[in-house]
């Protein structure tokens, strides 16, 4: 009995000090962890709310506005506390079906758990966005009995002009691949996708701001916590000056009316874009909003490619406006002289080689060749060069020219401030030898003499070769962003100031453009296009196109002296460069040099107006 009343003793004080050590963790647990409950109920009671900055506002050349910003109201949600008893009432309101509500709210959840992995506090994420004015007017009225949800401010784009979509670009949501590699962005945000808007996408979009506030259970807001490390506020993007001519840009965009291709327009002594033009394009208004996601998948299948930026990705055969490059090289190279002299019996006759030639005066200096364009003086030109005998030997020989070519920067990208740029294609000696043999000779590639074969260039570079010319042998590299405030000295802007010089010594331009001149002039192949009391220098072009009509070409710049503007137009499938392209180039010099005055060709302007070339 006394053994049985020990080991009763012994369980009790057993008991007794087992329940002392759960009653001193307890107690120490809630010590030494109570931190941790505290910061629940706090994370409970606050919410993080991203403040959107305004983008910048963008402005022309002459500081009217082309893009600016307009407020627009998201709805937020809470996705694990939204009471389905509310499902019917937003169902209504936002005009969806429950199957569509459920949509959303599954990928409403999947914001939300990307959203937290930034911010601690942010448990709410983008259900709606863009509401109307009635949606906002009706869920702002309710939002104290709609558990789960709020309605938080936002800007989005709007453009004053209709055109100059490719180079301004649009906005579009942040795709999956940004949000992975930039931390910046959250699921719903709107980020450049084209144009400079996507080019400077990270100066564009400011800097965004953090508001925390005290929220009830109902989620509702009450007070901002009054707390400096709580709260950030939004930084607006900069203004931004672009380079183009508003007021210019929609007159080509007139003249281009019912035509395929594109029009650019720089000034030399800046390399600043004037004009940047592609048909069939579209509105940028067009893909703002809640419909912009409609908008694109649409544009995407239309046959008719309004997202192609021909400006910058179409490459076409230049045609003859590249033999004012190939008479420079002569000249530079000593293979002729200004007063070289080749005759011209209808076209270029070598062996069972028969490259066509329009009727005219034979034979012709260097002048005459590119005022009458002919095309016997250019493929001969183009053999003697590379076939010349100080060179060694043809491959050797057309590395020298091809050197020469890329001196103008043809062949590669211009450097301007748009993705995507393509390079054209100047063919190396190995890239001809994959498609002529390794021992291919002159006689094979001698079309390249008048831009054609496997030269191919993009409207911009041709603009560029216009402004070379225009600048006597140097250039800028194009850009379409002027300034941008507060970044007065950035390696992005020093880039746009640095002179790129032609391997073309500067004393042989002034006979091509003199032939330049005299193409205006009765004899010349752009007689009758030209505009009365002021000297255009240019280059008609007439590309053969395998896929239909030719393309008309025209490259030029104004005045003669002192140039302000170098152009180069393409048509696509319009025939002769005189038809069309260097009518619609030497209007748009006009209206440029002399912008408040009435065309001294009304004759000329409606009837490009009036020409429709594609089906419509």
């Amino acid at each position: 009995m006394q053994d049985l009343n020990k080991n009763r003793s012994k369980v009790f004080i057993g008991l007794f000090i087992f329940f002392y050590f759960i009653y001193l963790f307890r107690v120490g647990s809630l010590q030494l962890m109570g931190n941790s409950y505290e910061i629940r109920a706090i994370n409970n009671a606050l919410n993080k709310i991203t403040l959107y900055p305004s983008r910048s506002v963008i402005y022309d050349r002459n500081r009217n506005i082309i893009a600016k910003n307009f407020i627009m109201y998201d709805l937020f949600a809470f996705p694990r506390d939204l009471d389905s008893a509310n499902r019917t009432f937003m169902c209504k309101v936002l005009d969806i079906d429950s199957n569509e509500y459920e949509k959303l709210l599954s990928e409403t959840w999947i914001k939300s758990r990307k959203r937290r992995k930034n911010n601690a506090y942010d448990r709410s994420a983008l259900f709606y966005s863009n509401l109307s004015e009635k949606q906002y007017t009706i869920l702002r009225e309710n939002l104290y009995r709609l558990r789960g949800f709020y309605v938080e401010p936002r800007t989005d784009r709007t453009y004053t002009i209709q055109g100059g979509a490719h180079a301004l670009g649009y906005l579009g949501e942040a795709s999956e691949s940004l949000l992975k590699d930039d931390a910046y962005y959250q699921p719903g945000d709107l980020v450049g996708i084209t144009g400079i808007e996507k080019y400077y996408e990270e100066i564009f979009r400011g800097v965004k701001g953090v508001k925390t506030v005290w929220q009830d259970r109902t989620y509702q807001e009450r007070g901002e916590v009054n707390n400096d490390s709580f709260n950030i506020s939004a930084i607006s993007g900069p203004d931004v000056t672009s380079t183009i001519d508003v007021n210019l840009q929609k007159y080509a965009e007139l003249l281009f009316k019912g035509k395929r291709g594109s029009i650019v327009a720089i000034e030399p002594k800046t390399g600043e874009v004037l004009v940047f033009v592609n048909k069939p394009d579209f509105d940028p208004n067009e893909l703002v909003g809640k419909e912009r996601n409609r908008a694109f998948r649409k544009m995407l299948i239309d046959p008719k490619k309004p997202l192609y930026n021909r400006a910058v990705k179409g490459v076409y055969p230049p045609g003859s406006t590249v033999k004012t490059v190939l008479a420079l090289i002569g000249l530079q190279e000593g293979i002729i002289v200004p007063s070289s002299r080749k005759g011209c019996a209808g076209g270029y006759h070598m062996g069972s080689i028969v490259i066509g030639c329009h009727g005219h005066p034979s034979p012709l200096d260097v002048e005459g060749s590119i005022q009458i364009s002919c095309n016997a003086y250019y493929c001969d030109l183009f053999r003697q060069i590379i076939d010349h005998p100080k060179y060694g030997n043809t491959h050797n020989g057309y590395r020298v020219l091809e050197k020469h070519w890329r001196s103008f920067g043809l062949g590669n990208p211009t450097g301007i401030d748009l993705l995507g740029e393509a390079k054209g294609n100047i063919p190396t000696v190995e890239g001809l030898a994959k498609r002529h043999g390794k021992k291919w000779r002159s006689s094979q590639i001698v079309s390249l003499g008048i831009g054609q074969g496997e030269i191919l260039l993009t409207p911009l570079q041709l603009a560029n070769v216009a402004a070379v010319i225009a600048n006597r042998g140097y250039y800028y590299t194009p850009h379409l962003v002027k300034s941008i405030q507060g970044y007065s000295d950035t390696t992005w802007l020093r880039r746009f100031t640095r002179i790129n010089r032609t391997s073309i010594d500067p004393k042989h331009f002034e006979t091509v453009i003199e032939g330049m001149s005299k193409v205006m002039q009765p004899g010349g192949t752009g007689n009758g296009t030209g505009i009365p009391g002021i000297d255009i220098c240019g280059k008609t072009g007439t590309a053969q196109n395998p896929h239909g009509k030719d393309h008309s070409l025209f490259i030029s710049f104004a005045p003669r002296y002192n140039p302000k503007i170098a152009v180069a137009v393409i048509v696509e499938n319009a025939g002769f460069g005189s038809t069309y392209a260097a009518p619609i180039s030497n209007l748009v010099i006009e209206k440029y040099l002399y912008p408040d005055t009435t065309t001294r060709v009304p004759y000329l302007l409606e009837r490009i107006k009036n020409s429709v070339l594609e089906p419509l």
